[in-house]
């Protein structure tokens, strides 16, 4: 099935290394962050898993839950956590869920897999997926990424600040913006609002004569 953006992302209950879960349950009232992975152990899940345990730092400073799919079980996620932890240089608690999907339920289900990837036995592999959902269950963002590409976690870090600015101020944010940067304010933001809810902002001189760069 696809989920489009805006729409309430399904609940589920699933198995994973912290115990069988509700996902609305999960997420409470933060956001959440669900990304998909191919299979444990293997190289590129290593590197991003072990990537999103650093940073977990950075999602609770955001109010954000991450739990990540992989298609093994539990079992197979817990030992494989160690090796995750051992390459990246940490130790103590593993931070966040790994959901476990050996039949690849979930996957098919909100249209994980990468047809062009298989795994030994031929079945098609999880594409490298990301979903960011708002603490009111709604899709606010979706990525899907080839297995052979892993993702860069800075980026969706980025993204989510963009999206919780956004949530409540009238701006938009252009290319290549972090979080402090400059803003764009919305087109359908009139100019007499703009003034007061931005009196600092400007308006750029156009060939056009448009004034849309604000």
């Amino acid at each position: 099935m696809g989920i489009n953006l805006g729409e309430v992302f399904p609940d589920f209950q699933a198995e994973t290394t912290d115990g069988t879960i509700s996902f609305h349950t999960f997420l409470g009232d933060s956001w959440g962050i669900l990304f998909s992975h191919p299979a444990d152990y293997t190289p590129v899940c290593t590197t991003e898993l072990g990537a999103v345990n650093n940073l977990v730092g950075e999602f609770q400073k955001r109010n954000v839950k991450p739990i990540a799919l992989s298609c093994d079980p539990v079992e197979s996620h817990l030992s494989w956590i160690s090796d995750i932890k051992a390459y990246s240089g940490q130790s103590g608690e593993w931070a966040f869920p790994i959901i476990a999907d050996s039949k690849r339920e979930l996957a098919v289900k909100f249209g994980m897999l990468d047809p062009d990837e298989k795994d030994k036995a031929g079945m098609p592999l999880t594409a490298r997926c990301v979903f960011i959902i708002g603490p009111d269950k709604k899709l606010k963002l979706s990525l899907l990424y080839p297995a052979s590409t892993g993702r860069n976690f800075d980026e969706i870090i980025r993204v989510i600040d963009s999206l919780q600015l956004t949530a409540f101020k009238k701006v938009a944010t252009p290319v290549n913006w972090q979080a402090g940067g400059e803003c764009m304010v919305l087109p359908s933001v009139k100019p007499e609002e703009a003034k007061t809810l931005f009196p600092e902002h400007r308006v750029q001189d156009l060939p056009s004569g448009k004034p849309y760069m604000r």
